[in-house]
This record gives C-alpha cells, sequence and structure tokens, in this order.
C-alpha cells in the first residue's frame, strides 16, 4: 500500500493504491489522520480508484479513520472505488456508513447530492 497526502480547503486528500490489507506501514494513514485532525481539519477524502484489494483488516484501517474523524464531528468520503470495492461496501453493508463520492469537487465546493 502506498499513499499521498494533500490539504487543500481545510480538507484532508488521501489517495491510496495498491493493497489495503492492515500492514504495519497502514500506521502511516492513521497517522496523518491524526495530524491532520490535531489542526482542526474535519474533512477527509479516500480516493481509492487505484486500490486493488482490500481485506477486512483493511477494512478496518478506513474503519479507524472514520472513527478519528466522526468523534471530532467530521466526515470521511470514499472516492471513486472499484467495482470490487463497492462489491465488498456492500456485502459488508458500509456503504450505510461511508459516504462514496465521484470526485473531490462534491465535497470542497458543496456540491454532493
Amino acid at each position: 500500500m502506498n499513499f499521498a497526502q494533500e490539504i487543500r480547503s481545510n480538507t484532508l486528500i488521501l489517495r491510496i493504491s495498491g493493497d489495503l490489507i492492515g500492514e504495519d506501514k497502514d500506521t502511516r494513514l492513521v497517522e496523518a489522520v491524526n495530524e491532520a485532525v490535531s489542526h482542526q481539519v474535519l474533512t477527509c477524502i479516500i480516493d481509492i480508484s487505484a486500490l486493488r484489494y482490500i481485506n477486512s483488516s483493511g477494512i478496518g484501517v478506513l474503519i479507524t479513520l472514520l472513527t478519528k474523524f466522526r468523534n471530532k464531528g467530521g466526515e470521511v468520503y470514499l472516492m471513486n472505488p472499484s467495482e470490487s470495492v463497492k462489491k465488498l461496501l456492500a456485502i459488508t453493508k458500509l456503504n450505510a456508513i461511508f459516504q462514496v463520492i465521484r470526485n473531490e469537487e462534491e465535497v470542497i465546493t458543496g456540491t454532493r447530492k
């Protein structure tokens, strides 16, 4: 798993690629979120369009990120999941917990439907 991060319009944007399987290096995602939340960033967009595979531990990482933001009154959005990840979100009913978006502008400009 690799990821890049940026903060734009007081929104943390994480771009994840590869496999999210709960490896030790996945803790860097949690550290990035902790840092952002400590600076009052309360919105996070996670671009998972380049995510090839996610297992139950990876889902646990996403839930951890969501919990950290929601505990501070924030929100997490998943952007452009692949068809296989969409199916996984539906099977696990996490599509009812995570908000799924098509692009960053839906959140940043407030045009989300």
